[in-house]
């Protein structure tokens, strides 16, 4: 099973393939922004999980494809995005690219979300790509605006670019250029995933990390964790100078009602209480 934490990079640049009895799980301590808007979508009947997490279908011909859980309780503030495509092994549909813009949406307009798991609910299977058996039926009209809406919401189509920039030119060349399939311990070594675990016997090792993960970043001040990744996903991508005044402008945290309960909250030696205000 792999995991993603986060809601920007829901798919790496190169599949990974799992090692026997070991899982690889990408941690991106990525939160959302509340600047966007909610689209028009239809949410079909929530549903309850065994944990009592209220469990979202998404309108669609196939409904099933993606499930949205909102944990609740000591975990509230996470939601659990699955990928359920057994058949076609997790692969990218214009269905599923569909849905899960309908997702995303829905779940940037919840304040009360801290952060995102997005994980496969079929064994053995994180995602196999794009679905080419649907790409060899679509009409040449339909290619573009699928390839550009999926390009918006899965980074793995623009692998080329990304992936130089996560493990280095020539790597990215060797890994690219032979088509390598690599297991989770390489994917960490190289830097491609943040974390490979060992596969327990229920088989959600890497989704136990990953809600470890949430868990941990979860109490943390959610406007300086929304400033701090702005600061870095810019700040990367410019010149050091330039990422100065990126990191200066979201320094505008400090006038808020988070700095405050930090402070009185380190005074008084407890635990803060962050809002997001």
């Amino acid at each position: 099973m792999a995991v993603l934490v986060g809601c920007r990079s829901f798919w790496q640049s190169f599949r990974v393939q799992a090692a026997h009895r070991q899982s690889a799980c990408r941690l991106a301590a990525a939160f959302f922004s509340r600047r966007y808007v909610l689209s028009n979508r239809v949410v079909l009947c929530p549903r309850l999980n065994g944990h009592g997490a209220v469990t979202r279908y998404y309108s669609s011909d196939s409904k099933d494809d993606l499930r949205v859980r909102y944990l609740d309780g000591e975990d509230s503030g996470i939601v659990v995005v699955g990928i359920n495509r057994p058949k076609a092994k997790n692969a990218i549909s214009k269905n599923l690219v569909k849905m899960m813009f309908e997702a995303v949406e829905d779940i940037k307009k919840n304040k009360k979300v801290r952060s995102v798991i997005l994980c496969s609910l079929v064994p053995g299977i994180f995602c196999a790509g794009a679905d080419l058996k649907e790409r060899a039926k679509m009409h040449q009209s339909e290619v573009g605006p699928f390839v550009s809406k999926a390009r918006a919401l899965i980074t793995e189509l623009g692998g080329t670019q990304r992936l130089p920039r996560v493990i280095g030119v020539s790597l990215a060349k060797e890994l690219i250029f032979a088509a390598r399939v690599v297991d989770g311990t390489q994917a960490q070594q190289m830097g491609l995933v943040s974390h490979s675990v060992e596969q327990n016997n229920s088989g959600d090792a890497a989704y136990l990390r990953a809600l470890e993960l949430a868990r941990e970043i979860n109490p943390q001040g959610p406007i300086a964790i929304r400033m701090a990744k702005l600061a870095i996903n810019q700040g990367i991508e410019v010149k050091h100078s330039s990422g100065l005044l990126t990191c200066f402008w979201c320094f505008k945290v400090i006038p808020t009602k988070d700095r405050l309960e930090g402070l009185a909250a380190f005074k008084e030696k407890r635990q803060p209480q962050f809002k997001g205000e």
